[in-house]
C-alpha cells in the first residue's frame, strides 16, 4: 500500500464500543456509547447507537471491547469493519 493510501485510510472515522451480538456470519453488532450534556439542565446523558460491523475471521465475542473503522458499504446495513479487539470480555 502506498503512503497516500495509508494517509487517506487514517482519515476514516473510528469508534470504540462493546460487542452485543454475534449471531450472524461474519457480522457483529457493536454498541457505541457517547455522553452528551443537556442544553438547559446541564445534566450528562448517555446515548448509544448500534453498528453492524464486518468481522471476517469471526474473532470477536459478546462482551469484547472493539475498535471499528468506517468502510465502503458491504450490505444493506454494514458500513463498518473490525480493526482490533481492545480487550476481551468476561465470557472468555
Amino acid at each position: 500500500m502506498s503512503t497516500t493510501q495509508e494517509q487517506t485510510r487514517k482519515l476514516r472515522r473510528q469508534k470504540e464500543g462493546e460487542v452485543v451480538g454475534t449471531k450472524m456470519e461474519k457480522t457483529i453488532v457493536v454498541r457505541v456509547d457517547r455522553r452528551i450534556r443537556h442544553r438547559l439542565y446541564k445534566k450528562e446523558l448517555k446515548r448509544s447507537k448500534k453498528y453492524y460491523v464486518h468481522d471476517e475471521a469471526g474473532k470477536a465475542a459478546v462482551g469484547d471491547w472493539v475498535q471499528i473503522m468506517e468502510t465502503r458499504p458491504m450490505s444493506k446495513l454494514k458500513r463498518w469493519r473490525l480493526v482490533d479487539i481492545v480487550r476481551a470480555g468476561k465470557s472468555r
